[in-house]
């Protein structure tokens, strides 16, 4: 599997899954889609599809088809893709054409607050606020990020076969957000919010320390040693884990 493939995979299953909590946390974002009624299919042939839905003032991201889509947005390949994340490339509308206007205004600012969210090197003193959202959405990357890798990665694919099955929880405390992931003969499958009977857990005791941890700028053994990261359960399963959580960024990029 090439690497375009893996990222195109994470565009659209990790990086556009942020929608969701952008809609339901930044209020300018939530006003942008007030009152709208509006879906749009991304699909890329030979790659990934997805679809993202705008409804009651909230968003929905799934993978594969939607039904009766507003919008459905081709892509020639998984490279097409990835260009277009990047701001290099056009997608090729083939329905949709009276939505433009949505895709070209509200659609286009809602990816750039996305885009603002995610880049924390290039804000020079973020807020609490920030520092929340940047969080919040770091960590749903991850998460969705880590199936795609397992699943097409070489070397993340033998690291995976390795995970015994069960459910691995990470989360911020103590109220903050967590996703879980489902590990069952090697493959892996995320979801939002907590396990009910998690087998492993990595818990971070604060958004701040969290945001360190997951942008890689606190050493992940000194932070379990502070306390500042703590770990229980199957531990195996959380170090196979992060060897493939290493690559998260390499592919994010």
């Amino acid at each position: 599997m090439s690497v375009e493939q893996i990222k195109a995979g994470i565009n659209l299953y990790a990086i556009l899954k942020n929608l969701e909590d952008l809609v339901e946390y930044d209020s300018e974002v939530r006003g942008l889609i007030k009152g709208k009624k509006i879906s749009i299919q991304f699909t890329v042939k030979g790659g990934p599809k997805a679809g993202v839905i705008f409804e009651n003032g909230s968003c929905r991201v799934v993978k594969g088809k939607i039904k009766s889509p507003s919008v459905i947005l081709w892509f020639s390949s998984p490279s097409h893709l990835n260009k277009m994340f990047d701001g290099n490339a056009n997608p090729i509308p083939l329905k949709g054409f009276t939505k433009l206007g949505f895709l070209q205004n509200e659609f286009t600012k809602i990816t750039e607050k996305l885009e603002y969210y995610l880049k924390p090197d290039e804000v020079s003193d973020p807020d609490e606020a920030y520092v929340e959202m940047n969080t919040r959405l770091t960590l749903t990357v991850a998460a969705f990020a880590l199936p795609e890798i397992a699943m097409y990665d070489a070397e993340a694919k033998i690291t995976a076969s390795h995970i015994p099955d069960g459910t691995i929880q990470l989360e911020v405390l103590p109220d903050g957000p967590a996703v879980h992931l489902v590990v069952k003969d090697g493959k892996l499958e995320a979801f939002k919010g907590k396990a009910e009977r998690p087998d492993a857990v990595m818990a971070m005791k604060d958004f701040v320390s969290a945001n360190d941890f997951l942008n890689g700028r606190s050493n992940p053994f000194k932070a379990i040693a502070s306390g500042e990261v703590m770990i229980k359960g199957i531990i195996p399963m959380l170090d196979n884990l992060s060897l493939i959580l290493d690559k998260v960024q390499e592919y994010a990029e």
